[in-house]
């Protein structure tokens, strides 16, 4: 997607030419990886419908200090659908961390940063390797029992040019950016990028307690953040902050405020920082 006669993309394409890019097994497929910079090793999950694309505003501030691994989520991006039908969370999350855990040193300990679905399956990796994981940040988190905002987006199958353009810029303000002003051209192009590749449908875990069962017990540091403005969320903040803290009574939960769902593209310069302070990075 060309807008204006400027690749949007150009940035993400530079993060994509600088990444040590690898492949992990997916079944008798594949789970695409990327990585860069140096450090404790930090593992990006993405959010539903979405890639690696989704961190672009937060690759330059997190790779500063630390290693980076940003899959594409199986069945999302570039990578393959899991071979488990249907697919569960600890499924999913048990490809990732198998995967993770090939580019890692024997017993290096990481933490995890899960946006949305990303959240859920950040759960999946925390319960299955909780003796290596130090600290999760759940990012506009769900799963947690707490039935989610309802949302309905526009159909972009069809429609062509400025019609497709406009109805990505609808999706967006709906569900993801809460100030229309922010949807840039980049935006788009990733949104159109991601739902082009989009295999994997999980809305429906969204009000389940899945999460929530998952990090029950886990010896891990939680940390959530959420923009005020989610409208996934925003009705129910009150009552998924006290989910958390009911799993951990000093879990450190964040709001931004007047940001969206996908508050880390958002609302990015306050997510990095919000970020770096929990991971102790600030």
């Amino acid at each position: 997607m060309t807008i204006c006669g400027v690749d949007p993309l150009a940035e993400v394409a530079r993060w994509d030419a600088a990444a040590d890019r690898s492949e992990t097994p997916c079944g008798d497929g594949k789970i695409v990886w990327r990585s860069w910079g140096q450090g404790r090793p930090l593992l990006l999950l993405h959010g539903g419908s979405g890639s690696w694309r989704h961190w672009i505003r937060n690759l330059k501030s997190l790779t500063a200090h630390r290693r980076v691994f940003a899959p594409d989520l199986p069945g999302l991006g570039e990578s393959d659908l899991s071979p488990e039908q249907p697919w569960t969370v600890p499924g999913i999350a048990g490809l990732v961390a198998d995967g993770l855990l090939r580019h890692l040193p024997p017993e290096t300990e990481f933490d995890v940063i899960g946006f949305s679905l990303g959240s859920l399956i950040a759960g999946g990796v925390a319960a299955a390797q909780q003796d290596r994981i130090g600290t999760i940040v759940l990012v506009g988190a769900s799963g947690l029992g707490i039935e989610r905002g309802n949302v309905v987006l526009e159909r972009i199958r069809g429609k062509v040019g400025d019609a497709q353009v406009e109805a990505h810029r609808t999706n967006l303000e709906r569900l993801m950016i809460a100030d229309p002003r922010r949807i840039d051209a980049q935006a788009l192009a990733i949104q159109d990028w991601n739902t082009r590749h989009a295999r994997l449908r999980s809305v429906s875990l969204s009000g389940t307690p899945v999460l929530k069962d998952l990090l029950e017990g886990a010896p891990v540091r939680i940390c959530a953040i959420w923009g005020s403005e989610d409208t996934v969320a925003r009705d129910t903040l009150a009552e998924r902050r006290q989910a958390l803290l009911a799993l951990q009574q000093d879990a450190d939960i964040r709001l931004i405020p007047g940001a969206g769902h996908w508050v880390a593209y958002e609302a990015a310069d306050r997510f990095n920082t919000m970020a770096a302070e929990m991971l102790g990075n600030a």
